[in-house]
């Protein structure tokens, strides 16, 4: 299980980052060689077995968390100028800075898949017949030569690792639904292997990357002493939640 309070994944830091890297284009050598096999063939499977690909891959679309948690942000923000210092305004701050966190947290490396897969230019699966499973169209390119790498790959595994920071307990689950989407890619005939991969690594070090920003302003999270990076408790929210019960 992931260490979700180290400051990054997987053993990475400042001296093992080289081997980090090393390790990511060695994992996109060996996945490049059953590219083909592993997007032809799945293409391939009869339409019952690719059915619940299609159901859960349109979860990896950003405009369902990005929108709604960018606008509640912006509102919450402009809510708390006439509150007076007190719980309500301090749970309105907490809450506007979970949706800023959210916002961020998917949108950044969302926004960095989105650029890198333009400036390569792979093209998709679906150009398989006509220009094989490595051709590029680099910068000046369509929807068709944007696969590498997978942007729902990058949301969604991007969304389990925020949603993890946030509330650890759920990270489990979110982590499997977004592994799920990061794999029906392949399936759906949207990505090949090597893009599924590359967008899932962007989509975890872009959470980590804005959580870690967030940490350094003391917003929501905080580094203690031996470097570990705890959320705060929602002390706003909570008293707000007593007084409800009350």
């Amino acid at each position: 299980m992931i260490d979700l309070q180290k400051p990054w994944p997987l053993g990475l830091n400042r001296k093992s980052w080289p081997f980090f890297l090393l390790g990511i284009v060695a994992i996109l050598a060996i996945l490049a060689l059953i590219d083909t096999a592993a997007s032809r063939g799945s293409i391939g499977w009869p339409d019952l077995w690719r059915a619940p690909f299609f159901f859960i891959t349109d979860y990896g679309l950003s405009d369902w968390i990005l929108i709604p948690s960018l606008a509640l942000a912006i509102l919450l923000r402009l809510a708390m100028f006439p509150m007076p210092e007190g719980v309500w305004r301090r749970a309105v701050s907490e809450m506007a800075l979970i949706s800023a966190f959210v916002f961020a947290g998917v949108g950044i490396p969302g926004l960095f898949t989105a650029i890198l897969k333009r400036i390569i230019g792979r093209g998709r699966p679906t150009e398989f017949d006509a220009a094989g499973a490595f051709s590029f169209q680099n910068l000046f390119n369509d929807w068709t030569f944007q696969s590498f790498p997978s942007g729902h790959s990058a949301t969604a595994v991007g969304t389990a690792f925020v949603i993890g920071f946030l509330f650890p307990r759920l990270f489990p689950l979110f982590m499997a639904i977004g592994v799920a989407v990061a794999i029906s890619r392949v399936p759906v005939g949207a990505h090949y292997p090597t893009d599924v991969f590359a967008g899932s690594v962007i989509g975890m070090l872009g959470a980590y990357l804005v959580r870690n920003l967030f940490a350094r302003r003391g917003w929501l999270f905080e580094q203690r002493p031996d470097g570990r990076i705890v959320r705060k408790p929602f002390t706003g929210l909570r008293q707000l939640a007593h007084r409800a019960a009350e």
